[in-house]
């Protein structure tokens, strides 16, 4: 008997692809006996009457596995939602990249079949957790699978902020801003900003300034315990904005101080055999094959 029996389905809402590619994947695990719990907003789009539902939350409650299918952004709102249960997540691709969800739609009934038959590789990745206080308050928070960033927002304007780690002054920057990544998301905005690729496995943070206004400022790649302050500085002529994977938005103001560091749970991601990160890298980032 599979270890997974409950599993839980969440799928890129509003997406004709991956709509088709949920309803296939209902068929083939109704039929091989495994029970089927779908998100609610997915169950929205698929509208099967019979399915149960639940809310995200929940699913991490309940579900042996949950199968996410849609882009990585998909899979990181799902990370987000379900890391504090421990439920394995897979992900199936109907997005762009896919760096994440790694099954294509044409091998579901394949590679999900051998992951439910034992088949399969599990890597624990961490996240990030975010908070922002004013005057000792706390005023926001959030959590992050790829990065924290740091923004001027709709103004393009130059950024300024003091940065500590842990508890030491490294530098005072004027940039458009800072990301603060992960390794899993040291392939995503990171490395459009010219931070390095970090493997999946490495216990470490890297922090990319976004086009700093000196030349010398260069990505630091830090301690995965390490605790990380930064503070927004008077001299700001507009409000930075502070991100987790895009998502969760807190407008900040002069003296507020934003704290980052690793989220104590984490999640873990699983893979059908074969998985390879360099492969990854080659096919995803067009690297050159010889």
């Amino acid at each position: 008997m599979s270890e997974f029996q409950n599993i839980g389905l969440i799928g890129r809402t509003q997406s004709d692809s991956a709509t088709l590619s949920l309803k296939r994947l209902m068929v083939y695990l109704e039929r091989e006996g495994y029970s089927v719990i779908l998100e609610k907003n997915t169950a929205n789009d698929v509208v099967d009457p019979v399915a149960r539902v639940s809310s995200k939350e929940k699913l991490g409650e309940i579900c042996d596995l949950v199968i996410v299918v849609g882009g990585d952004g998909s899979l990181l709102a799902a990370a987000r939602a379900l890391a504090k249960y421990s439920v394995p997540l897979l992900g199936i691709n109907r997005g762009r990249l896919g760096f994440l969800t790694d099954i294509t739609p044409d091998e579901i009934e394949e590679k999900v079949g051998e992951v439910l038959s034992g088949k399969y590789m599990a890597e624990s990745r961490f996240l990030l957790e975010m908070s922002v206080s004013r005057g000792g308050k706390p005023i926001g928070k959030g959590l992050a699978l790829n990065d924290v960033v740091i923004h001027p927002g709709e103004y393009i304007r130059m950024v300024e902020f003091n940065l500590f780690i842990d508890g030491q002054f490294v530098y005072a920057q004027r940039s458009d801003g800072l990301i603060t990544s992960t390794p899993t998301g040291s392939t995503a905005y990171a490395l459009s900003g010219g931070g390095p690729i970090m493997h999946p496995k490495l216990d470490a943070i890297v922090l990319v300034p976004i086009n700093p206004h000196t030349l010398s400022s260069r990505p630091i790649v830090v301690e995965g315990s390490s605790e990380l302050k930064l503070v927004v500085t008077s001299e700001n002529t507009a409000n930075p904005i502070v991100t987790c994977d895009g998502h969760d938005s807190v407008l900040t103001e002069p003296g507020d101080e934003i704290r980052v560091h690793k989220h104590p749970h984490r999640m873990t991601l699983v893979h059908p055999l074969g998985h390879n990160f360099y492969e990854t890298c080659r096919s995803k980032l067009n690297w050159h094959r010889s």
